[in-house]
């Protein structure tokens, strides 16, 4: 259904309609050879954010100059080697958009605009190679000036900071996120529980990665973007803490007991206490769940059901900490706190770091393949002597790299053909029609309000943006507005036509080069998971535990909206690798400091899993884990329970409990005989 503009999508499209204009009047005072591009430069660095028009801009200054500079040494060396010139263009081009890759924030912009800037200034140049250096300049000084007038218009005229936004994303996230663990906490819904609700979460997180880059361009809000990244990392341990705690009360319930009813209340506590929106009585309450969830357990002994219980209340304990947190960030960033002297609640793990997972062969199989389409469109533009066919080769090069970060770029591009399609429909009636009818600036601005106000409200809505964005932009381009009306619809038509061929010709490229889809992405990530939990593992890590908690929490995010858009949760849940790789470095952090033979067993059991995993990424499938592997996981669980109770013993069950419940989830033999309990706190005290 589609809903009308809001006051804000026209304020919006009015404040980017205004900067376009203005570009549009200086470019034209100045002289400028082409002072549309100072108009489509607005609408493409314009965003409702005022934060995110300056990040966009100044990301798009610098890679038009990166791409300028580019133009001006490589044409004249090539200019009478055409192929060798299409060569060197299309190289750099891959070059740079592969560095784009490798940037998952906005900033990667900067590395894709020079790497088609190249093409859209030194491809034309080759008719008048003497005047490369003069283009450049001129295209360069055409973008500030597009960049200049849409930052001071957003900046001046009521500017909308990313703060709110983002502490609004964060509400609606922590009222889902207490919503799912209402649900998980609550024994009789736990076993219902499908997977859409952790895919969105874990995408809503991914999206914030944007958002926490656009706040630092927000005036007065480095604080904030310290505890924006602070929150990010508790969000994403969130997710498998509340998957830790389904898994367990799912355990518990096929036990012959099933499950306890002080756990049962607890749970319901906690559940009641994150729904809370009272910030000072929850405060209160989580010191009191605290406190009892520290309380020795009420068991005689430490069979299997007590020990998922004692485990169950650890991760318990864990999530009040965490959400403490959450709770204690979104307050200081809504209210614009700043945060001295906080200290995190939870410090079991340290969370925020930045270290990133990258497939490093599909972004260079991405990038090739965008390279090489170019280099092809590049060869036939050449032999068959088409001088306005560079447009198309230029807009062949845009649509490749506009989506090559994309898991199934060919429907985007099929889009960009259809809105292309229609912009030089636009163009063509505005053009010929209706402009010829204005004699001032002041006619033209008023002939091209309406269908630019109109088309701008629709760029603040994400589900039309795309389109909104190619109908503005390329209408802006094909128009070609001059100082002086010198339409010709031959010239208009041959240099259009080729426009649209190339991103035809860029659209049957994809469809041949790149037709797995995102299938391909989401096993090389399942796979690059088994491996690194094998080498994990095995102990062949040279990472330490903080960078190793921050690739698995990334890989995590990119995994949950590719399970979420693909359905395909036969091959992982998404979280059973995760758990297993933070039970694996508590095992490794523990078990030097447990006497023998509890250190040798475990030892045991971690070159098992590793070897599981291993088997799984060689066999480039899932397995069910070996049975061999639960019987060295009760031994263990035995060694570990008769040694000195000691934090390091009290985490070594926990993490041994974990593999268990997580690689035999549908196991109901007990893994342990009871054994007389250590009079000592709880198992369930840890963070």
């Amino acid at each position: 259904m589609i809903s009308l503009p809001s006051w804000r999508d026209w304020l919006f499209s009015a404040k980017a309609f205004t900067a376009a204009m203005l570009a549009l009047y200086i470019a034209l005072m100045l002289g400028l050879p082409r002072p549309y591009w100072a108009m489509a430069t607005v609408y493409i660095v314009s965003h409702p954010l005022t934060g995110a028009t300056r990040s966009k801009a100044l990301y798009r200054a610098l890679g038009t100059l990166l791409g300028a500079a580019a133009s001006v040494a490589f044409v004249p060396l090539f200019v009478n080697a055409p192929v060798l010139l299409s060569l060197v263009v299309s190289l750099w081009m891959g070059t740079l958009l592969y560095l784009s890759l490798l940037d998952r924030t906005p900033r990667n912009y900067v590395f894709m605009l020079a790497a088609y800037s190249l093409l859209i200034i030194g491809l034309p140049s080759v008719f008048h190679p003497d005047m490369v250096f003069d283009i450049a300049v001129a295209r360069s000084e055409e973008i500030l000036l597009g960049i200049v007038c849409a930052s001071v218009v957003a900046g001046l005229i009521f500017p909308s900071k990313v703060t709110p936004v983002f502490s609004a994303r964060i509400a609606a996230w922590i009222r889902d996120a207490s919503t799912w663990a209402a649900e998980t906490l609550a024994p009789e819904k736990a076993a219902d529980l499908g997977p859409a609700s952790r895919h969105r979460l874990a995408a809503d997180i991914l999206a914030l990665d944007q958002l926490i880059t656009q706040l630092s361009y927000d005036a007065g809000s480095a604080r904030l973007v310290r505890h924006a990244r602070e929150l990010r990392g508790r969000m994403s341990m969130l997710l498998p803490i509340l998957s830790s705690l389904s898994a367990n009360v799912a355990t518990l319930r096929r036990q012959t007991l099933g499950m306890p009813a002080e756990l049962t209340r607890q749970m319901a506590e906690i559940a009641a206490w994150m729904c809370r929106r009272d910030a000072d009585g929850a405060r209160a309450e989580a010191e009191r769940l605290l406190a009892e969830l520290a309380s020795p357990a009420e068991v005689t002994g430490l069979g299997w059901s007590e020990l998922v219980v004692a485990h169950a209340r650890a991760r318990l304990r864990s999530l009040v900490y965490l959400w403490q947190d959450c709770l204690s960030l979104q307050r200081m960033i809504a209210e614009g706190e700043s945060g001295e002297g906080w200290r995190p609640a939870y410090r079991r793990w340290e969370v925020g770091g930045k270290n990133r997972h990258y497939d490093f062969g599909i972004m260079l199989f991405s990038a090739g393949v965008a390279s090489l389409g170019t280099f092809i469109a590049s060869l036939v533009w050449i032999n068959l002597g088409w001088d306005d066919g560079v447009s198309g080769v230029i807009l062949c090069g845009v649509a490749c790299c506009f989506f090559a970060s994309l898991d199934e770029p060919a429907p985007l591009i099929k889009t960009f053909f259809v809105w292309t399609c229609a912009s030089v429909a636009l163009s063509a009636v505005l053009l010929f029609l209706v402009i010829p009818a204005s004699h001032e600036f002041e006619t033209l601005v008023a002939m091209l309000a309406l269908p630019f106000l109109a088309i701008g409200t629709l760029i603040a809505q994400p589900k039309f943006n795309m389109m909104a964005m190619l109908l503005t932009v390329n209408t802006a381009n094909f128009l070609g507005l001059q100082g002086a009306y010198e339409a010709d619809f031959p010239n208009f038509f041959n240099s259009n036509i080729a426009g649209v061929v190339g991103v035809l010709f860029a659209l049957i490229w994809t469809l041949v080069t790149r037709p797995f889809g995102a299938e391909l992405a989401l096993r090389r990530l399942v796979h690059s998971s088994w491996k690194a939990l094998a080498r994990m593992a095995a102990g062949r890590h040279t990472e330490d535990y903080s960078t190793l908690t921050a690739l698995m929490l990334d890989r995590l995010s990119l995994l949950m909206p590719r399970l979420a858009a693909s359905g395909h949760d036969k091959l992982t849940d998404g979280f059973a690798e995760l758990r297993v790789g933070f039970s694996t470095l508590d095992l490794q952090r523990d078990e030097h400091r447990l006497a023998e033979p509890a250190q040798g067993l475990i030892q045991q059991v971690l070159q098992a899993v590793a070897a599981h995993y291993q088997h799984c990424a060689d066999e480039r499938r899932a397995f069910a884990a070996p049975a061999q592997l639960a019987v060295d996981i009760d031994a263990a669980i035995r060694a570990t329970a008769a040694c000195e109770y000691t934090a390091a013993s009290r985490e070594a069950l926990n993490a041994l409990v974990e593999l268990r419940v997580t690689l035999f989830p549908t196991d109901s033999v007990p893994a342990v005989e009871p054994t007389p309990l250590d009079p000592a706190p709880s198992l369930g005290a840890s963070q």
